[in-house]
This record gives C-alpha cells, sequence and structure tokens, in this order.
C-alpha cells in the first residue's frame, strides 16, 4: 500500500506492507531479512514501544500522529535499540 505522510515539512511516500492484525504488529522485522517497509496502524494514538530484539537489519523508524506527521524518527541497530513513543501509525523502514 502507498502511504504518504509529512517529514520537515515535505510530503514522502512509501510502499509499504500494512501491519494490522496484533501478531503481525507484535513480529515486525523480527527473524526477517526482507527490504519491504513495515507499516503499523493503529486504531487510534497509543504508546507504542518499539524494540530491535532478533531484527538483523538496522531501520530507521518513524512515529507519526493521526495527521500522518511525524513526531519521532531514530536510527534503530539490531539487538540492542529501544524506543517509546505515542503514535497512530509506525513505519519500519529498513537502511539498503
Amino acid at each position: 500500500m502507498n502511504f504518504s505522510f509529512t517529514y520537515k515539512k515535505k510530503r514522502h511516500t512509501v510502499h509499504a506492507k500494512p501491519c494490522k492484525s496484533l501478531l503481525s504488529r507484535i513480529m515486525g522485522k523480527m527473524f526477517s531479512f526482507s527490504k519491504t517497509p513495515l507499516l503499523f496502524i493503529y486504531k487510534k494514538e497509543q504508546n507504542v514501544d518499539i524494540h530491535m530484539l532478533f531484527c538483523f537489519q538496522p531501520l530507521i523508524v518513524l512515529w507519526l500522529n493521526k495527521n500522518k506527521k511525524v513526531i519521532k524518527a531514530k536510527k534503530m541497530l539490531p539487538f540492542i535499540s529501544y524506543v517509546s513513543a505515542k503514535a497512530k501509525y509506525v513505519l519500519e523502514l529498513p537502511i539498503v
């Protein structure tokens, strides 16, 4: 699915695999070498914790509000990163 968002006052669009179910959001990029970005979609804005346990590639993770505006961006490294922020959408972008 194509997903458009605003970051630093610029509009961006990325093709990402939607993760709507609880299981798909829990698994995320764990045990995966796929270069496909993942889009986590929540019913409402909530505190979203992202960890990198069992992730084998670095990621850029974007937390977005209900207006699809980036409220937090973080480069996360395999096995060692953990970040939490309030969001309605979270976008995991593999660093190629």
